[in-house]
């Protein structure tokens, strides 16, 4: 079987499908392209083509989290 030599990833602009495969192998738990498509409906930033830049998805992530937070304090 061969492996064709694929392109390094520019984690500034991944499609949902190589974004969704590289967070679930460096997180602790699987992410599909389903949860990165219903993140986006939620309002997570893409490029303009559509890609995801994993430092500025990471901060829409840390911004919600932020704001669960201060939902479950009361704030």
């Amino acid at each position: 079987m061969s492996n064709p030599q694929r392109s390094p990833l520019n984690p500034t602009a991944l499609s949902l499908e190589d974004a969704a495969r590289a967070l679930s192998q460096v997180g602790g738990e699987a992410v599909t392209e389903d949860v990165l498509r219903t993140d986006v409906a939620a309002g997570a930033p893409t490029n303009p083509d559509g890609t995801l830049n994993l430092v500025h998805y990471a901060a829409w992530l840390a911004k919600q989290m932020g704001r669960s937070a201060g939902d479950a304090h009361g704030d």
